[in-house]
């Protein structure tokens, strides 16, 4: 049956700039600077995956779907305009599937609709050797099955006690109260999503510590959700205490790496903030 669009219902969906928004060539010259500066501060300390991660994750949740791919080409090339200035391709893997893990791991925070559009464009900005080289299949460890339903509930748990302890009871319960099925659903997604693949080795696999990064760059570039940046900055510096931390990890969890991460954050989407544009103003620039 082939529908079309009623034309009122058509004209209500072009209001309330429904549209994502995109960022102007001169804009997109300033944010490549702030992301080169905290790229560069990221290389002295060590931490060049966090600085992806985070990178990722405030991207997203901006809302800026070009910018989230063209952080891939800043991250990917010595210079992002020339495509030969690309840099090792076991490095641009590693690249593509820490930013493909942190815009996953999103999805808890930020929702599925801003995790579509970056993807889409995170995919067509990803060179043909690359995308066949990216993990193709669902991990068995997410695709839930009788066999290990268990595990992904008790992994969601054991993430949930360590970022909410001492008051990991209390919050549970309390969500409860809101709605039967929340905490549940908290739990599992915890477990199949946000919480670090049994397979250390796995590709993309952010560690504990990479995971409450995710949780901190979304919450901090959403504002307005205060008590929930602070749990999950909270769960950031706990996971300095998980046994054989890298340290890098270490690093990142400590008080001055936290401090680091927001200040990253707040960096690039101030700039965001400053340089994106609805669609329809660029097209109204452009006929002057």
């Amino acid at each position: 049956m082939s529908i079309r669009l009623p034309p009122v219902v058509k004209q209500l969906l072009t209001l309330r700039t429904p549209a994502s928004y995109v960022i102007s060539r001169a804009g997109l010259a300033r944010l490549r600077g702030v992301l080169q500066q905290t790229r560069e501060e990221a290389r002295e300390r060590s931490v060049e995956d966090g600085w992806v991660v985070l990178a990722s994750c405030a991207l997203l949740t901006s809302n800026v779907p070009p910018a989230f791919a063209d952080l891939y080409r800043v991250a990917s090339r010595t210079n992002p305009d020339d495509a030969q200035s690309r840099v090792s391709v076991s490095e641009v893997i590693r690249t593509a599937s820490l930013m493909r893990e942190a815009a996953l791991k999103s999805t808890i925070f930020v929702g599925v609709p801003r995790v579509i559009l970056s993807l889409a464009e995170f995919h067509a900005a990803i060179e043909d050797d690359i995308k066949a080289a990216l993990r193709k299949d669902a991990h068995p460890d997410r695709a839930c099955t009788p066999e290990n339903a268990r595990a992904v509930v008790e992994r969601g748990q054991a993430l949930w006690n360590n970022i909410y302890a001492p008051h990991d009871v209390k919050l549970a319960n309390k969500l409860g109260s809101y709605h039967p099925d929340f905490i549940a659903f908290i739990i599992q997604s915890y477990g199949a999503v946000l919480s670090p693949l049994p397979d250390p080795a796995a590709q993309g696999n952010l560690s504990r510590t990479l995971g409450s990064v995710v949780g901190t760059a979304c919450l901090r570039a959403e504002a307005r959700v205060g008590p929930q940046l602070t749990s999950h900055v909270f769960g950031l510096l706990k996971a300095r205490a998980v046994p054989g931390l890298a340290p890098s990890d270490y690093w990142l969890s400590s008080d001055a790496g936290t401090e680091w991460v927001l200040r990253a954050i707040d960096r690039i989407v101030e700039t965001v903030e400053q340089e994106r544009v609805d669609p329809g103003e660029l097209k109204e620039a452009a006929k002057l």
